[in-house]
């Protein structure tokens, strides 16, 4: 009888990491052996770079030829204390960072880079060396939680539920009472003058002004509890895609004064028949002033692929710790959405079955519907 264990087997590379540069042309994977930046219209292969370790979060600026990079993995590159901005151009190190902690997540722009630890953000002048600038206390953020634009700097609060709003021209802060539990999700529009959040209920999404911290509208996802996995405005800022851990992307209408709608095919989404069925698609319960009844739902879903994966596999020492504080060896990070241009998402997720997928807003019979185009497996391009 055969007594002796499974030997484990080579398995193939897993995505650990996925985010979308700021205009969402291009996506950026990280790999347990380095990353790929890939095309979003097509999922074509841009740029390859193997390190021989893994890299558990990689944050592109914008499309410029930097990169934020964090270790992860079963065989991490660099320590959880170091953030790493690559200059790819040249194909070496340009900047380093270390914290006495692990980090959570960064961001990174023109001028400033942003640490994200678990109670923490730090802020830093991009330029050799980097110099702090700003360090903000928050409650726990293990997601690593933080939107950084030219303008505003937003990342949770000191206490569940609340965001923190600087205007980094004047250094001011501004607390948003956004939920009455902790966040689960934070998005910036393009232009920043939009945020839109999500509590781990994931029932409610809620549109602030960042200028004024003045609620603009609140849009209902679903009536049971769902994980959130991905908040995105349109390049207009009058749309905002959603995902969950249901299975569905979701599209709501966002009042924006700032933009007025354009002559394209989603105006109808926002106001006349469509907007019409996502308020009222109780009937005549909607009539009811309190309650899921009156609240104002998407106008258009889509189910996407989230697949059924195992947590990613984490180093040896972590895991007899049980140490869950290594990027890239939690839960894959599925539905992850970029806009391509006003009509158009991909919905990208992680881990082994890292499938990229893309939906197109069509008019159908007077009606704006979301519809999947096409999907592919991205890593085996």
């Amino acid at each position: 009888m055969n007594t002796r264990p499974v030997i484990e087997t080579p398995s193939e590379h897993a995505a650990l990491s996925v985010t979308f540069n700021s205009d969402a042309s291009r996506f950026v994977v990280g790999l347990d052996s380095g990353f790929c930046i890939f095309l979003s219209n097509n999922s074509q292969i841009q740029t390859a770079r193997v390190f021989n370790a893994g890299l558990g979060l990689v944050q592109m600026m914008g499309n410029a030829n930097y990169l934020a990079l964090v270790g992860g993995g079963r065989s991490p590159k660099f320590p959880q204390n170091k953030v790493i901005v690559w200059d790819d151009s040249k194909g070496k190190i340009a900047l380093e960072l270390a914290t006495l902690t692990a980090v959570r997540g960064v961001q990174i722009s023109k001028s400033r880079i942003a640490v994200v630890l678990q109670n923490s953000v730090r802020v830093y002048a991009f330029h050799k060396p980097p110099t702090p600038l700003a360090r903000y206390e928050t409650s726990d953020n293990y997601l690593g939680l933080c939107c950084l634009t030219e303008k505003y700097l937003v990342f949770p609060g000191r206490t569940p539920g609340q965001v923190q709003v600087v205007q980094l021209a004047t250094d001011s802060v501004s607390i948003i009472p956004a939920h009455s539990s902790s966040l689960r999700a934070l998005q910036l529009s393009s232009d920043g003058e939009l945020l839109a959040t999500a509590s781990e209920k994931g029932t409610i999404i809620r549109i602030f002004s960042t200028s004024s911290c003045a609620k603009l509208a609140e849009r209902r996802r679903g009536s049971e509890f769902a994980t959130i996995y991905s908040l995105r405005f349109s390049p207009s800022g009058n749309m905002l895609a959603c995902t969950s851990d249901k299975g569905s992307l979701h599209i709501f209408d966002v009042p924006n004064p700032r933009k007025p709608r354009p002559g394209s095919p989603a105006p109808s989404i926002g106001g006349g028949t469509s907007n019409a069925e996502a308020t009222n698609k109780w009937g005549i319960l909607s009539n009811i002033p309190f309650g899921p009844f009156s609240d104002v739902y998407s106008f258009t879903s889509a189910p996407f692929e989230t697949g059924e994966e195992p947590l990613l596999p984490g180093p040896p020492r972590a895991v007899e710790r049980g140490d869950n504080t290594v990027l890239g060896t939690s839960r894959p990070m599925k539905g992850i959405i970029g806009w391509i241009d006003e009509t158009t998402l991909a919905v990208v997720g992680a881990g082994q079955d890292a499938r990229w997928e893309k939906f197109v807003l069509n008019e159908e019979e007077g009606r704006t519907v979301v519809v999947r185009e096409g999907w592919k497996k991205y890593l085996g391009n």
